[in-house]
């Protein structure tokens, strides 16, 4: 029951992101509310498993490149979340970085306040 739960508020603060991000960015568009759950969606579920997967097998070239190479899985994942969801675009490689770190910024605030909530 825990996990689903923590699966489900995960999956919501990755909604939030997006909608973040869709504010945030021209070059950046959801078309409604399914692309948009399903993106979210994606993107936990990369988050989850194909990240650590990647992670590992590409340890060498994180600690070569000081993790930046960790950063480009992580646009990775949003790009992985864009080509599955329908009506999801990002247009532009720097579109594509500004995108990621505020994803990245909205889980590290949203997750430190349910934290903070939680204790």
């Amino acid at each position: 029951m825990f996990l689903l739960v923590r699966l489900l508020v995960l999956w919501g603060i990755n909604v939030l992101a997006l909608i973040v991000v869709d504010w945030l960015f021209d070059g950046v568009r959801i078309g409604g509310w399914w692309p948009l759950l399903l993106g979210a969606f994606v993107l936990m579920v990369g988050n989850a498993i194909l990240k650590p997967i990647l992670a590992i097998v590409t340890l060498p070239l994180v600690i070569i490149t000081l993790g930046l190479s960790y950063f480009a899985i992580n646009v990775l994942m949003l790009a992985l979340a864009e080509w599955i969801a329908p009506d999801f675009s990002i247009d532009g490689f720097w579109t594509y970085v500004g995108a990621t770190i505020v994803v990245w910024l909205v889980n590290v605030v949203v997750g430190a306040v349910l934290n903070r909530v939680r204790d």
